[in-house]
C-alpha cells in the first residue's frame, strides 16, 4: 500500500486561497524530504491549476514534474522540481517546455550555490531558471513535523519578498528564503 501524505488546509493570506485538503502520494524512491519540499513548494506557488506529480502524456517531455502548471493550451506555464535534480534535466525542461517559468527547490543555500555554480560551468542559457534555498535548520524541522495527516494554516507568502509564515501540525514557523535567478 503507499503511504500518502493529507494536509488539511487553511489560510488567512487573501491572495492565496488554499483549498481544503490536498494529498501527496509517497513516490518510489521518495523520503518525507521530498514530500515537505513538494509541500512547501505547492505553497508558495499555489494556483488554480497547480498540480503535483501529474503525468503530461506528452513523448516529447519524457519528465514527470514535482509541481506544474498546464497552460490552456495543455503546455506547461509554470514547472518546479523539489530537490535533487539533474543538470541534464533541467537542461532539457528549458528547450522542451521554452514558455515555462522553471523554479528549483533546495533545502539550503549551499545546495543552491553549487547548483548555480554547475549552471554557469555547462554554460545554461540565462534569464530561464529561479532557484528558492530554505533555512536548512527551518527544513529539517518541517520535515521532522510532517505527517500522514497534517494541519497546516498558512497566514502569509511572500514569494518574491522571500518569506513565508504559517503553522504546521500546531507549531509556528515564521522565516526567510534566499531567491536566485539564473
Amino acid at each position: 500500500m503507499a503511504i500518502k501524505y493529507t494536509f488539511t488546509l487553511t489560510s488567512d493570506d487573501r491572495r492565496r486561497p488554499l483549498p481544503h485538503k490536498i494529498i501527496i502520494g509517497l513516490g518510489i524512491n521518495e523520503s518525507v524530504r521530498h514530500i515537505a519540499m513538494k509541500f512547501l513548494g505547492w505553497v508558495l506557488f499555489h494556483r488554480d491549476r497547480l498540480s503535483i506529480d501529474t503525468d503530461l502524456e506528452n513523448d516529447s517531455i519524457p519528465f514527470v514534474p514535482d509541481l506544474v502548471e498546464i497552460g490552456y493550451d495543455m503546455r506547461p506555464v509554470l514547472w518546479v522540481e523539489c530537490g535533487d535534480c539533474s543538470t541534464a534535466k533541467l537542461h532539457k525542461i528549458a528547450v522542451k517546455c521554452p514558455e515555462a517559468q522553471i523554479w528549483i527547490l533546495k533545502p539550503s543555500a549551499d545546495e543552491a550555490h553549487a547548483l548555480l555554480r554547475t549552471m554557469k560551468k555547462e554554460e545554461f542559457r540565462r534569464d530561464r531558471y529561479g532557484i528558492i534555498a530554505f533555512d536548512p535548520a527551518f527544513f529539517e524541522e518541517v520535515c521532522g513535523l510532517v505527517r500522514e495527516r497534517n494541519a497546516f494554516h498558512l497566514f502569509r507568502a511572500d514569494l518574491e519578498g522571500g518569506t513565508i509564515q504559517f503553522d504546521l501540525n500546531q507549531l509556528w514557523f515564521d522565516t526567510q528564503f534566499e531567491t536566485f535567478r539564473y
